[in-house]
């Protein structure tokens, strides 16, 4: 009888966790492979890079070329504009900065009439990108650059677009740097050409790093904590997350030095990550270089490089929304950046089934509840058996009070008889609240899945619902989502213990006051999923009623 007491208690507990967790989500580990969209080295001299930690610079090097908060802030100097059929990006002519970055296809959380910009450096959120080589005198992201144009645009049919900039340092250095944009593709191919003008060989290394503070991008639904911040990825210790602070704190718990993997810098629905080739030694780093001002990026040796020799280092760089099978086509691992919390291996097949849904409907908002009526028919047995067995427990309720008046205070005996009549009456006092736990699971993965999916941004429904990533705007759905917790509160027996009564009773209320506030893909869910357990819990116990009648 305690365990009984005790079901309604953990049902509630694991709900709330299911909010609660959503909020402070972690990866589930796991490895995928691919090949595509890799870094290549070319050189016109000998290139020596052996897998030894030796061989790469320090993060000391890195440290110097991070010095001078003006011009890591301002940018400084002429931009020049780039404009693609997927993006438009402002690179600064100081140090080549991705000073901005705007998805066209994707829209601002503020306004549906203008694209969100993923790099930015103004409105108090500095995120840029920054490229450059360490070693002394050769051009870094604070070297002045020069460029052919100052406005470059993909023209109808053109399947690439090329934007070269050039940095020279007489009598030691020049660098090219060429910037690859493909049509339809968010992923822009940062090639660094380096040209040795001195008279002895020299050995650069090329670093590839987002700057960026630690304020989150503004949209995120409230109290929802989505995480903003780096990652890394190799394939020995998978995927680890690192935080503003543990970096703050100088913790890292990924390794330093590699041949594989990449970095990346995530926010709610969107990621930019450095993917260098497979096999090419590297070093990551994630370090504070300045007030609330963080960098993470990955250094590449390019080589010995003789006197009037040439070495080239290309190194994707994607900057886009977090489609899942994009993602996993261009690197190892890259599609867990989707948080969908340490039930992945759910949630992503789910996912797969939203989006197979959706392709033959056309419509997010009907796809969920499409979705959540194949979960409810999956579960039917299930559901079917704890609601007979809440049923029956209902029809014995006279019983069960006459039972707690007749043994008053003696909890023992009253527990022995509430035992005999179960056995009498042939009911599993847990039949009800066991099958609950089961689905548990499969709620929390699919609202995980909700909760991440970036295909649900600015996605209509119908009427009112123009974005099922926001929240309802006159909370309708939150207030439907209310009534029927309470009409299935009303038909299922009160808990005998006063203090689980209370706490059933204001369940509606805390989760009605959260759901407020949750995009409407969510609290849809909740709808359909609720009015489908209220129909099959009636239909059931009317069954039940009527074969008690005879």
């Amino acid at each position: 009888m305690k365990l009984q007491r005790m079901i309604p208690l953990v049902l509630f507990t694991l709900s709330s966790f299911m909010l609660w967790d959503s909020w402070q989500a972690s990866h589930l580990k796991s490895s995928v492979v691919s090949t595509e969209n890799r870094a290549v080295v070319h050189s016109t001299a000998p290139i020596s890079v052996s897998g030894n930690v030796a061989n790469l610079p320090s993060l000391g090097q890195v440290s110097a070329v991070t010095q001078g908060q003006e011009k890591l802030l301002s940018g400084g100097g002429e931009s020049i504009r780039v404009v693609t059929d997927e993006i438009e990006a402002s690179i600064s002519l100081t140090g080549g900065d991705i000073r901005e970055l705007s998805l066209l296809h994707h829209l601002s959380a503020e306004s549906d009439k203008k694209p969100i910009e993923l790099f930015q450096d103004h409105s108090g959120l500095l995120y840029v990108v920054q490229t450059g080589l360490l070693g002394d005198h050769f051009p870094n992201h604070t070297s002045t650059f020069v460029t052919q144009a100052h406005s470059y645009s993909m023209a109808a049919g053109q399947d690439e677009l090329i934007v070269p900039l050039v940095a020279t340092i007489d009598g030691m250095a020049r660098v090219t740097k060429i910037f690859h944009f493909k049509r339809g593709s968010y992923v822009i191919t940062v090639e660094t050409k380096f040209e040795n003008l001195g008279s002895q060989p020299v050995s650069p290394s090329a670093y590839f790093q987002f700057l960026r503070v630690s304020k989150a991008p503004s949209g995120d639904p409230r109290f929802v904590n989505t995480y903003t911040g780096p990652a890394v990825y190799t394939q020995a210790d998978k995927y680890r997350k690192v935080s503003f602070s543990d970096i703050e704190k100088g913790k890292r718990d990924y390794p330093q030095s590699s041949d594989n993997g990449w970095i990346a810098m995530l926010q709610h629905y969107f990621v930019a990550a450095w993917l260098p080739e497979q096999g090419t030694q590297r070093e990551y780093f994630t370090r504070k270089v300045g007030d609330d001002l963080y960098s993470a990026g990955v250094i590449i040796p390019m080589g010995s490089v003789s006197p009037g020799a040439f070495a080239t280092l290309s190194v994707p760089l994607y900057a886009g929304p977090q489609e899942g099978q994009k993602l996993k086509a261009l690197s190892p691992g890259l599609d867990l950046t989707i948080d969908y919390g340490w039930l992945t291996i759910i949630a992503t097949p789910m996912f797969q089934f939203l989006s197979w849904i959706h392709g033959l409907v056309g419509n997010w908002g009907a796809s969920i509840i499409l979705l959540t009526l194949s979960i409810k028919l999956l579960f039917f047995p299930l559901s079917a058996a704890s609601y007979k067995s809440m049923a029956k427990m209902r029809l014995l309720s006279p019983k069960m009070e006459r039972i707690k008046q007749q043994y008053g205070d003696d909890k023992t005996r009253m527990n022995q008889a509430m035992m005999e009549l179960y056995r009498t009456e042939k009911i599993n006092p847990l039949g009800g609240c066991l099958p609950m736990l089961v689905q548990i699971p499969v709620f929390i993965s699919l609202y995980w899945v909700l909760l991440g999916a970036v295909e649900l941004r600015h996605a209509p429904f119908f009427g009112w619902i123009h974005d099922l990533s926001a929240a309802d705007p006159y909370y309708i759905l939150p207030l439907i989502m209310a009534a029927s917790m309470i009409l299935q509160q009303r038909m299922s027996p009160k808990p005998a213990d006063p203090v689980q009564a209370k706490v059933m009773q204001f369940m509606p209320l805390v989760f009605s006051f959260m759901f407020f506030f949750f995009p409407s893909g969510l609290v849809l869910y909740w709808v359909v999923n609720n009015l489908l357990s209220i129909a099959q819990q009636w239909q059931i116990t009317r069954m039940i009623g009527d074969g008690s009648k005879s």
